[in-house]
């Protein structure tokens, strides 16, 4: 079993989408860790605020299938894709890491973990001391470095 750790993000409907986000990642892929969830303004785009959190599991799937079966979530709770990748969704599951792969051809680890406070913070919440795969850095210690952190206010579902 590989560890697996997905950003989960929505800003409609935020509180029913993320409930059912868990709900449906718990029944295709067991017991998962949650990290805590946050709200955080928009990025990129004019819209309702967030709530983002990371979700890992424990899978057999390659990173491929991993990523097929979340984008399936995705379109289950009424995802709609556009031309414009900064927009308001019911939801969005993206593939952080798969284990200690490093892959850049995959987008494994996805660099939005280095970019955004919304990503990275969750991450070293549940998993503090694992370090960036390919790197010796600590998800701790990189968001201990993060430049000018957002004010992000946990939240319970």
């Amino acid at each position: 079993m590989t560890r697996a750790w997905i950003s989960a993000g929505t800003n409609v409907e935020p509180e029913h989408n993320m409930r059912a986000a868990i709900e449906n990642l718990r029944q295709a892929f067991g017991e998962l860790v949650l990290s805590p969830v946050y709200r955080t303004r928009a990025v990129g785009f004019e819209g309702d605020d967030f709530l983002n959190m990371v979700i890992g599991i424990n899978t057999e799937l390659p990173p491929d299938e991993l990523r097929r079966r979340l984008r399936a979530i995705e379109d289950s709770q009424g995802r709609v894709r556009g031309e414009n990748r900064f927009a308001s969704r019911t939801l969005d599951l993206d593939l952080l890491t798969w284990g200690n792969l490093v892959d850049r051809n995959q987008g494994i680890p996805r660099d939005e973990i280095l970019k955004y406070a919304f990503v990275l913070r969750p991450l070293a919440d549940v998993a503090p001391t694992e370090q960036y795969p390919g790197s010796q850095e600590t998800y701790a210690s990189l968001w201990a470095g993060f430049p000018g952190k957002p004010a992000m206010v946990p939240v319970t579902l």
